[in-house]
């Protein structure tokens, strides 16, 4: 009796098995795709998150370390920028935060900040330059994208009320002639609320209330 020779594979059985490892192969690559997507999507996310605290605790810093030197304001708002000047073991520095107009509704939060200075001269030269403020100046960083509007206001008395109003009349230094020109008071707090646009990292709204010293 003759022996019988080996089969091989059809043709196509060779095919379907070849699509198959094809579908299989696929549906491998589609899960590992998502996971790395949303791995992605996790650490842009977290890294967001992060920048965010780190721009709050400065703004927080900021706040709490601010010095009235009687040479120009310790803290203003303008409606567009909010400056103010701190004392730093280098001296006493101007810092200001505001809106930078990008797009329709996406606007970036920048924080200028100028060198420390001893001088009342050099202070109110400071003071100038964070009125002037175009963007890209040394000492500019960009805090937060994706800003549609933000609104500051300073507690004073018994609420919070616009930062652009009123405040209360601090009493004239110790010695100061008879007529000087009034200061306002420091409020004893400072609420900043920041409004996200559509399609940024955060959406809503953010608010964030700092109590300054006594």
């Amino acid at each position: 009796m003759a022996a019988r020779s080996p089969r091989g594979f059809t043709l196509v059985e060779v095919l379907v098995a070849l699509l198959i490892l094809a579908i299989m192969a696929a549906m491998a690559w589609q899960g590992v795709d998502g996971i790395v997507r949303t791995r992605d999507a996790s650490q842009r996310q977290l890294e967001q998150t992060l920048r965010l605290t780190t721009v709050l605790a400065q703004w927080q810093a900021d706040l709490a370390a601010v010095q009235d030197t009687g040479t120009v304001p310790p803290l203003a708002f303008d409606g567009a920028a909010l400056r103010l000047t701190r004392s730093t073991p280098e001296g006493v520095q101007v810092v200001a935060w505001w809106l930078k107009p990008e797009a329709a509704d996406n606007n970036a939060l920048q924080r200028w900040a100028a060198k420390p200075v001893t001088g009342s001269a050099a202070l109110q030269d400071n003071w100038f330059a964070s009125q002037q403020l175009m963007g890209g100046e040394p000492g500019e960083v960009r805090a937060i994208e994706g800003v549609s509007q933000w609104q500051v206001y300073f507690f004073q008395g018994n609420g919070w009320a616009n930062a652009q109003s009123t405040g209360n009349v601090a009493a004239p230094p110790a010695g100061a002639a008879n007529g000087a020109a009034q200061r306002m008071a420091l409020p004893s707090g400072v609420r900043v609320v920041l409004s996200f646009a559509p399609g940024a990292a955060f959406a809503g709204t953010l608010t964030r209330d700092v109590l300054l010293g006594p």
